[in-house]
This record gives structure tokens, C-alpha cells and sequence, in this order.
């Protein structure tokens, strides 16, 4: 079944729809799209795209549109050739048909008003049952208190919500600059409060290329660098999450209708309904049973340009990747190919070398290896901790890799230093970069834990989870296998590490080595110490 239900977004009623920022759909713009509803067969996106997104809302190129292409040979972030900047990503999840701004919700969380007075009745999409995560009362005292940009349909005078996203979460266009101090650092801001969970929104400019430059961002393209924290009660995740997002700055600052890139496996159902793919950031942040601001707080580097290249460019790589993503020619991996590593991937693979942090240690994680695998009798275990360990931690932890691409920001902003930067737009960056922000956006009250900083290191995450593995907070997850099919060219033939690393199998050979020595060195030492026997 297809369903066209309209073009980006609608007018109902006397409801006022408007996007924030203009008609803009992150770099694009919303004429560009049609929106579509369920299972639609015949539309122009990938059948495996169509069939992840089989029961939901997105929003699809218009026909005669330029629309993203791709490599079939390729994996994934190595498909750069002929990247066109101006081609549309394939299909962009909007979860709904319509979008309001500038709404006002009363305290009981019945009814929202619009600027010119008209009332409508307010209800909130149902809650997923395995979401722990959902509104309550003080999300609605929360809410009531700031105009809303909201998304969802209207069912006769009552206007049913997909996403609820704060106004006046954008950019503060009007302060001054408010550099790094001595004793601050990225990290530091990150951590502040053990996260900022409850902490105010912030938006602070970090540098602006010359005096006042920074006021005149709108309409001006962005690239965002986002950092979601850890989630309080599931000790799978304190390792938080990562995106890239690109966009037009908003007429007064804001970022709502930003396009985040966000993986995400593919392989399970997410206990809260979320699906890899580029979403605008109030979906992404504001979704009612996916949205990140519900159970995290979250940061975000944003890079304002003069000109769109870089930006475009980011985007036209991720647009490209998810294809792949989609196709399962490449598949998430906690440690090899996470929400970090795809991301930083795709800046590497565009020119932007990324200062490397090294990984945490060759020999703990052979010396982990072995003991897992004995302790959970399971070779898979001891080899997800070995990748855990031995993978680069820019790829790894979303917080390592925020803090890299970040200090890398501000060191070409403040110095003009070019030696990170290899290759075609991004080698433009310095000379079109105009103001860097750092915006800390806290969690929105909701009937989940409140979240903490994401962790910077293993030893970290040992130290915030409980020791005994056995009280570990886990939340169950189903898996969701693409049909077979839908598997083409490289889905099958996927690669799959070794379960015997090398590394680990010489260090147990040379634990071994060390043992017998040691062994044939005490009962030397015991001959000699002996009396012989008469």
C-alpha cells in the first residue's frame, strides 16, 4: 500500500504549520520531499530502506529529484567517488505528516494554544510497551512553561504528538564570546554536574572568527557534532551515543530542523522504537518513545560556515553510507563499527583526519580475551571484549570521539592549522569557518532515570556500572533480521573477524613460555636447596 499524505507539511485547519528556520530540511528544502505512509512498494527508495521504515511515516524525494547513488562493490564509508553535494539522502524518517511551532501547552497537558489564539485539544502517540522512558506529570509541568515545535496528526480538533521539542533550545546568537578557560576543556564542560542532566540549557560561543560575525549565521550552513550522555538505569549504554548533523541555521538560532545521522543497529528492535537513519534533530531529540532528550542529557559542537561545502559534503557521504547501512553490506558492531566509528569514519574518509587517541591496550585486551572466554565459556564473548580493548578509541567511545574532532575544531579555528586537513572541501574549512558553539541541552523530565556523562574510558565504564555484573540494569532487546530476500552483492558475504585473534593467541603462548620457565627455574632452585639423598 501506498500512501502520498503530502509535501513535508501541511495547513490544517487554522493551525499554523511552519518549520523553524524557514522551509528547510536540514541542507535541503521541504518542497523537495513528498511525505509518505506505510508499506510503499513502488517509491523510488532502496526495498531494504522501505522495508526497515515498512511501518512508519518518512519523508521521500520528490519525483526528478537527484537522489543519493551508490557503489554496489563498496562497503561503505570508502564509497566517495563522484559524491554528488546537491543529491538527496534516499529517505529521511520524520515519523509524522504535519509540524507546528509556537505552540503553547497547558500545565495539564490537554490542550495547546496557538499565537493567534486558536485551541486544540492535546494527546501523546501510545507508549511502547518495553519503553521505559514516557511522559508524565512533570514532563508536562516541564513543557507547559516554553513555546513547542511539535510533530504528529491532527484528529479532528485534537492534535495527536509524535515529537515534542523546546523552542528556545537554539543557538544564542546575541552573546558574546566565551572562549575556554584555563582548567576547562571539552571534556569538562561535558561532565559538568555529572553531566548537566538537570542542569539549564546552554548555548555558549566558544570563538567566532572576527567580532560579531557570529550574529549574522543565519541562513548559513552547520555542522553539528553531537554527544548523547548516558542513560541512568541501563548499564549497557553509559557509553552514551554519537551523530553528525549539517543544516541551515535558523533565523533566530535554531537547529530544529537540522538532519541528524544516527546509527543504529539494525539487527534488533529497539526496546524504543528507534531505526537507524537521518531524522531531523527534534525527531531525533523530542520523539515520544525514541527521542535521546527523554532519558539522557546531551552536547553538541556546532561549526557555522560562510560557505556550505563541508557540510554538504558530510552529508552526502552519510547519505551514501546509509545505502550500504540499509543493504546490510556492512553491519553495526558495538565495538568495529558503532555509532562513533561509522561517524568519524566518514570525516577520515572525506579528508578530515581526525587526530587518533590509540586503543586501551594490546595486552589487556589479549589477557581479556582469555578470561572471558573461560569465565563465559564462550569464544564470541572473549572476542567482542578483544575488539572492545583493541579498537582505536576515537571509534569506539562517542565521548573520546566528541572530544578529538572537537579540540581538532577549535586548534583550525584559533591557528589556521591546515595538517589535519588532507583533502578536497575539507581543506576549505578554515577559511569558511565563522563561529563554534557549544550547547548542552539537558534531559527532559519523563518517567526514566536521569542520565550522567557519557565514559571516556573502559576503567570508566567498570567504575559507573556496578561491580557485580549480576545487578547490571539490561534492557532486552528482539532481533530484526533483514529477510534473506532483500540481502544483495555484499550482505553475503559479510565480514566476520576470526574468533582466534593473533595477538591473544601469542600472548597465551608466551604466558605459557613464561610459566614453564618459571616452573623449570623453581625446581632447579628446589635440587639445589634439597640435601641428596643417601
Amino acid at each position: 500500500m501506498r500512501r502520498i499524505v503530502g509535501v513535508g507539511l501541511g495547513l490544517v485547519s487554522s493551525l499554523a504549520c511552519s518549520e523553524p528556520g524557514g522551509d528547510q530540511l536540514g541542507l535541503y528544502t521541504q518542497n523537495q520531499f513528498q511525505t509518505v505512509e506505510g508499506d510503499c512498494q513502488q517509491c523510488q527508495a532502496s526495498p531494504q530502506a522501505l522495508w526497515y521504515f515498512r511501518h512508519e511515516t518518512f519523508a521521500l524525494p520528490q519525483s526528478g529529484a537527484p537522489v543519493v547513488s551508490f557503489d554496489a562493490s563498496k562497503r561503505g564509508v570508502e564509497d566517495t567517488q563522484a559524491l554528488n553535494p546537491d543529491a538527496l539522502p534516499a529517505l529521511v524518517w520524520t515519523g509524522a505528516r504535519q509540524h507546528w511551532t509556537a505552540l503553547t501547552l497547558n500545565a495539564e497537558a490537554t490542550a495547546v494554544t496557538s499565537l493567534k489564539g486558536d485551541r486544540f485539544g492535546f494527546k501523546l502517540v501510545p507508549k511502547i510497551v518495553s519503553n521505559r522512558s514516557y511522559w508524565n506529570a512533570e514532563t508536562s509541568r516541564y513543557l507547559s512553561r516554553q513555546p513547542l515545535s511539535i510533530r504528529g496528526e491532527l484528529e479532528g480538533q485534537t492534535l495527536v504528538a509524535r515529537t515534542v521539542w523546546p523552542q528556545p533550545f537554539k543557538l544564542n546568537l546575541t552573546a558574546g564570546t566565551q572562549p575556554l578557560q584555563s582548567g576547562e576543556s571539552l571534556q569538562s564542560l561535558v561532565q559538568f554536574a555529572n553531566g548537566g542532566a538537570r542542569s539549564p540549557y546552554q548555548s555558549r560561543l566558544l570563538w567566532e572568527k572576527s567580532p560579531g560575525i557570529a550574529q549574522q549565521s543565519p541562513g548559513k550552513a552547520a555542522l553539528g557534532i553531537l554527544l548523547n550522555g548516558a542513560q541512568g538505569d541501563d548499564d549497557e549504554a553509559h557509553g552514551g551515543h554519537f551523530a553528525l548533523a549539517t543544516g541551515v541555521v535558523g533565523a533566530d538560532g535554531e537547529y530544529a530542523a537540522w538532519l541528524v545521522n544516527n546509527y543504529y543497529n539494525l539487527a534488533s528492535n529497539s526496546e524504543k522504537g528507534i531505526i537507524a537513519g537521518v531524522t531531523p534533530f527534534d525527531k531525533y531529540m523530542g520523539d515520544l518513545n525514541s527521542g535521546q532528550a527523554f532519558y539522557r542529557p546531551s552536547y553538541m559542537l556546532v561549526a557555522v560556515f560562510s560557505q556550505p561545502e563541508t557540510p554538504k559534503q558530510v552529508q552526502a557521504l552519510n547519505n551514501r553510507v546509509f545505502q550500504h547501512f540499509y543493504r546490510n553490506d556492512f553491519v553495526y558492531d558495538h565495538a568495529l563499527e558503532n555509532c562513533a566509528g561509522i561517524s568519524i569514519d566518514t570525516l577520515r574518509q572525506l579528508g578530515w583526519q581526525v587526530p587518533k587517541r590509540g586503543v586501551e591496550s594490546l595486552l589487556k585486551a589479549s589477557a581479556a580475551y582469555w578470561y572471558v572466554a573461560a569465565t563465559e565459556r564462550s569464544l564470541q564473548k572473549g572476542r567482542a571484549i578483544y575488539d572492545y580493548l583493541n579498537t582505536e578509541m576515537t571509534r569506539l567511545f562517542p565521548a573520546v570521539a566528541f572530544d578529538a574532532i572537537g579540540s581538532d575544531l577549535l586548534k583550525i579555528a584559533q591557528t589556521g592549522n591546515q595538517s589535519t586537513l588532507r583533502s578536497g572541501a575539507m581543506q576549505a574549512m578554515p577559511g569558511q569557518l565563522e563561529a563554534i558553539y557549544f550547547v548542552r541541552i539537558p534531559q527532559i523530565p519523563s518517567s526514566r532515570a536521569y542520565g550522567l556523562a557519557p565514559v571516556y574510558s573502559f576503567a570508566q565504564y567498570l567504575q559507573q556500572a556496578p561491580a557485580d555484573r549480576n545487578q547490571w540494569q539490561i534492557i532486552p532487546v528482539t532481533p530484526n533480521p533483514l529477510p534473506e530476500p532483500l540481502k544483495e552483492g555484499l550482505a553475503h558475504q559479510p565480514e566476520t573477524p576470526a574468533l582466534l585473534p593473533i595477538p591473544a593467541i601469542l600472548f597465551l603462548i608466551s604466558v605459557i613460555g613464561l610459566a614453564w620457565v618459571l616452573l623449570k627455574g623453581l625446581r632447579h632452585l628446589l635440587r639445589r636447596a634439597l640435601p641428596t639423598a643417601k
